[in-house]
């Protein structure tokens, strides 16, 4: 995380030092392109004001609190979420604690208390579809009016699209769960990855298939966070503690071979890994080669990973032939000239 970004966790806090500032406010699960168009256009818009490109977000998510049952599966943590703000130069975040309180706010309240009042704000930037206040009444109508009458700017910006198609969180958790990895990595502007301790596994594998770091998932069974479909992926893995990456598949899911029961993650690098074992990884998810299979014995089970692993190498290749093509051109960006939130 860039070390000038400042976090901001209770709208008490924000009184203290948030204003003035240029605020875009949404969940931003996942910062996807979209989201990044909203960062974009706020820090360019406090850069001509002369204030602080700032971000309000929401945890829980509001769905948690108004509507649990359709609570979505998160992208990304709250956490997660500032560092990718911070990346496209964002300097302040606020992460309102979403509460029964802060449903109930009206949307006069919500801009008078929250927007005009604690942060300060000279300019609001969010998406055409931006809905705010109780039960979400308030409309992107209604802030242009609110904020026409103090005296600050408000910027609406059209959905942004990818091939046709919207980018948005939700439509990034469809594709994750039909394995599209591929897809979700364009909409997201960067691949779609999971961070954890790695810890060890039963030993079988090891002994009879194949080696592998395991990653935690305790904590994901049961949790809110997204993930891909069963299956296993070429990836690339990031030790989180040294300045190491290695090449990679992934298989996610409960190890039928072994008659497993619950859920596993366990990445087999596709090059030596000189000691010491990473104790913390980041796995990044690029292409789906197949479905998570039964195989009859451990030795039928090598046999496949091999071909995985073959077929994981041929798309690396393929990746750095490519490579020095794409670095040495600016690419068109797939995306029309529009932005969700």
């Amino acid at each position: 995380m860039a070390s000038r970004l400042r976090i901001f966790r209770s709208l008490e806090e924000a009184r203290h030092g948030f204003a003035p500032s240029a605020v875009t406010i949404g969940n931003f699960d996942g910062v996807h392109a979209g989201h990044r168009e909203l960062m974009r256009r706020t820090v360019a818009l406090a850069r001509r004001l002369g204030v602080k490109p700032s971000a309000l977000t929401f945890h829980p998510h509001p769905s948690t609190v108004v509507a649990p049952e359709r609570a979505p599966r998160l992208l990304s943590t709250p956490d997660e979420r500032c560092a990718l703000m911070a990346a496209e130069g964002i300097e302040q975040v606020l992460i309102m604690p979403f509460n029964e309180t802060i449903s109930h706010l009206s949307p006069e309240a919500f801009f008078r208390e929250v927007l005009a009042g604690a942060l300060g704000a000279k300019a609001v930037i969010v998406g055409e579809n931006f809905r705010f206040g109780h039960l979400q009444s308030g409309a992107v109508e209604d802030l242009r009016r609110l904020a026409a009458a103090a005296g600050i700017e408000a910027e609406i910006v059209a959905l942004l699209k990818c091939r046709g198609v919207k980018v948005s969180s939700s439509e990034i958790r469809r594709l994750l769960a039909e394995g599209n990895v591929s897809r979700s990595s364009r909409l997201l502007e960067r691949p779609y990855s999971i961070a954890g301790n790695v810890v060890a596994g039963t030993g079988r594998g090891a002994r009879e298939v194949v080696p592998t770091l395991n990653l935690e998932t305790s904590s994901l069974e049961d949790s809110t966070s997204a993930l891909p479909q069963s299956g296993v992926y070429v990836t690339r893995t990031e030790d989180l503690d040294a300045d190491r990456r290695w090449n990679s598949i992934t298989n996610i899911g409960c190890r039928p071979t072994f008659d497993g029961r619950h859920l596993t993650i366990e990445t087999y690098l596709l090059e030596d890994l000189e000691p010491p074992s990473p104790k913390r990884i980041r796995v990044e998810f690029l292409r789906r080669l197949r479905p998570e299979m039964r195989f009859h014995s451990p030795a039928e089970l090598r046999a496949q990973i091999g071909d995985d692993a073959a077929k994981a190498k041929a798309f690396f290749a393929r990746l750095e032939r490519f490579r020095p093509a794409l670095l040495s051109r600016q690419a068109p960006r797939q995306t029309s000239p529009e932005t969700r939130q």
